[in-house]
């Protein structure tokens, strides 16, 4: 059964034959031990403090975390946008082995090392119903409406738990905005033979052009800032191009002058990933006639663009909006562990949990890639 003394449960919840619920009845369970999370009161204010561990339903897995990826979207938490609901225990892309189990529970057991999609859907609203459940109604996000993973045990519906292998708990955080990324695809259908252009070299833009490549891309230009970024996007092998373009906005927009004149006819996919509303109005200009506009980063909640309608109805331009994802954790273990699409170097600095704020400080002034919280 393994070693279920390692995590210091309480008695009742160490054998993995015990059930944590009476049968038949669904009762929260309230634990003992006391775990260490970070916790927001509400925007820009949070501590880290000592709580209860996670009060576990029937259908639960309990995680113990090992690391917790932080992106972008933490960001717009922290301040209180993004959908975020206060108290609030941050983190979306939970890493970590499995401690305990409610009484419903099959096909895990513990020590088995997880990821969690951060995402519990009805099955039942407008949306559920017709299979669109990314817009549930009664859609509950991890880390963002409810407690995640930013805590050393965090819990998890099983049916939004998967088991992985083949990659190192730093790297598994990855596998939540992969998931983004997959979808994304989806939502592109690319044709073989697709040119691409993407905006931006972070994390979840530079696994979607890793993924472009492998599914219809037959050109894939990345546009961006020299520094750590571009430098790691060449590392990737994730594109054939890459057009660096100058901080200075006179000299980026003749560069990009040039990017449009080497390519008249445009673009088939152009993709906005860096979340700038300044750049997605002029990445509409890349768009090849019937070409498809992908509005993928993460922008302000009061960010607004100027797009002609005119071009989009005369030019038959697709815009597409892709937001988070529903089903594509299976996708995102399979790419990342087969190495069809390669993450080394995307997180390249860890923070302990003690440390949050100089990981948000390291965030905001983008001296990191990608960031994550390890307990380890």
């Amino acid at each position: 059964m393994g070693s279920t003394d390692l995590f210091n449960l309480p008695q009742s919840m160490r054998a993995l034959g015990l059930s944590l619920f009476p049968m038949g009845q669904h009762q929260k369970y309230h634990a003992n031990r006391k775990v260490i999370i970070t916790e927001y009161s509400e925007a820009r204010k949070f501590s880290i403090v000592e709580k209860a561990l996670p009060q576990l339903r029937e259908q639960d897995v309990l995680i113990k975390v090992k690391a917790s990826g932080v992106c972008g979207t933490d960001l717009h938490i922290h301040d209180g946008e993004f959908g975020a609901k206060f108290p609030l225990v941050p983190g979306h892309e939970t890493v970590g082995v499995v401690a305990a189990f409610g009484s419903g529970v099959q096909g895990f057991k513990v020590d088995d090392r997880v990821v969690a999609d951060n995402s519990e859907l009805c099955g039942h609203c407008h949306y559920c119903r017709r299979g669109k459940e990314l817009f549930c109604e009664n859609f509950i996000a991890h880390g963002v409406m409810v407690d995640g993973g930013f805590a050393e045990y965090a819990a998890y519906p099983a049916h939004r738990v998967f088991i992985f292998k083949d990659l190192s708990d730093v790297d598994a955080t990855l596998l939540e905005p992969a998931a983004c990324a997959a979808h994304g695809l989806d939502k592109i259908a690319p044709q073989m033979g697709s040119k691409v252009l993407l905006f931006g070299a972070g994390p979840t833009g530079l696994m979607l052009a890793q993924l472009l490549r492998e599914n219809g891309g037959c050109y894939t230009v990345i546009a961006a800032p020299g520094g750590l970024k571009m430098d790691l996007a060449k590392s990737l092998n994730a594109a054939d191009e890459y057009v660096e373009l100058p901080r200075e906005s006179v000299a980026s927009a003749a560069t990009l002058e040039k990017l449009k004149a080497e390519n008249p006819y445009g673009f088939d996919i152009v993709v906005e990933a860096t979340g700038s509303s300044k750049i997605l109005e002029d990445a509409i200009h890349f768009v090849t006639k019937s070409g498809k506009l992908v509005v993928y980063g993460v922008y302000g909640d009061n960010d607004r663009i100027r797009i002609s309608p005119n071009m989009i109805f005369k030019e038959e331009i697709n815009v597409l909006g892709s937001f988070s994802q529903t089903y594509k954790f299976p996708a995102a273990i399979d790419y990342l562990e087969r190495k069809r699409v390669k993450v080394d170097g995307i997180v390249n600095k860890t923070f302990r949990l003690e440390e949050w704020q100089a990981c948000l400080d390291a965030m905001k002034n983008r001296t990191v890639i990608k960031a994550a919280i390890v307990f380890d």
